[in-house]
């Protein structure tokens, strides 16, 4: 069975309309309490690999639900006046999620690398298995 559209056309149609942020500018980017960088990953993601320092873990089934202020779910967290960077592990469930965000009237950017590239350029990061494999909520 042939789908419609496939995922990868998907990731690319949503990189095409988005903000990207590589990770180098992202890194430089930490220190500013004006940007709130937000984890996708799935909770074992980010035991295992650790996280970006500060970042907030909202897991991607969860998104649309939590941003929503009418929705029971809400964060207050989205509520900021802040800009929000969001992140998985390689920048293809960011990049999607973004646009849906997009689509809902939400402002944001992804991680274009994601995780991955996040650690490639030496960007800090906490838990992950030297610290035993505990990941702290953020």
């Amino acid at each position: 069975m042939a789908l419609k559209k496939t995922a990868a056309q998907m990731v690319s149609e949503a990189r095409a309309r988005i903000e990207e942020i590589d990770s180098i500018e992202a890194i430089a980017m930490l220190d500013d309490e004006n940007v709130q960088f937000v984890d996708l990953r799935d909770p074992r993601e980010r035991e295992r690999t650790g996280f970006i320092p500060g970042a907030f873990h909202c897991p991607r089934g969860m998104l649309e639900f939590w941003v929503d202020p009418d929705s029971p779910y809400f964060k207050e967290v989205f509520a900021q006046d802040k800009k929000f960077v969001f992140h998985c592990a390689s920048g293809w469930r960011s990049a999607i999620s973004v646009a849906t965000l997009q689509d809902m009237g939400f402002d944001a950017a992804h991680l274009k690398d994601g995780f991955g590239g996040w650690e490639k350029a030496g960007g800090p990061k906490e838990g992950g298995p030297e610290a035993g494999g505990k990941a702290e909520k953020a």
